[in-house]
This record gives C-alpha cells, structure tokens and sequence, in this order.
C-alpha cells in the first residue's frame, strides 16, 4: 500500500479514503495495510456529511448493496475520478461496473 501511495503522489495523484474505512481498518488485523496507510499525512479522509449520508442511502437503494462503506467508497471514488484499491473487487463492481479497481 505505501508503494502505491507513493507512486500516485510523485504522479501528482490523489489518495481519498472513506471515513468509514477507517472503522473497518481498526476492527481486524486483516486491515494492517490500510491502518498503516492511514497514518500518512498525503491522505484525504472524505467524511459523511449528511448529505453525502442521503447519496450513499440513494445508492444503496438503487443498486440493491447494503453496505454503506463500500458504497461511499464507490462513490466517492466516481467523483473524484479515482480507481478503488480493494482486495474484494466484485463489490465495488456491484456498485458501479464502470469503476476502476486495483486488486489489494
């Protein structure tokens, strides 16, 4: 994980996490990539705000998936142009088929 965030950043990319990814990184040792990510100041946490809480409901409802992290991570990564790293691919593409996604 640090190798790709630091190839993204000397490409001038962006690294966006969920905030509730960060949840998940802290429940499992499965996470320790992702807590470690986590630590690095050159990482944009995309909160839910209310409204962002409304989308994600919206698009849990329009594509029939029921976790709400995943579908933040989704759409969050639609908007900002971003493919998702992941290590379960055919959740995200559940979501949005369209999504770039990097198998963790």
């Amino acid at each position: 994980m640090q190798a790709r965030l630091d190839e993204t950043l000397r490409r001038g990319g962006t690294v966006c996490v969920p905030v509730g990814t960060i949840a998940q990184a802290w429940r499992s040792p499965r996470q320790v990539r992702l807590a470690r990510l986590l630590k690095s100041r050159d990482i944009d946490i995309a909160i839910m705000t209310p409204n962002v809480a409304r989308s994600v409901g919206l698009l849990c409802a329009r594509t029939g998936h029921d976790d709400v992290v995943d579908v933040h991570v989704a759409l969050c990564a639609k908007e900002r142009r971003h493919a998702v790293v992941t290590s379960d691919p055919d959740d995200i593409s559940r979501i949005d088929p369209g999504l770039p996604v990097i198998r963790a």
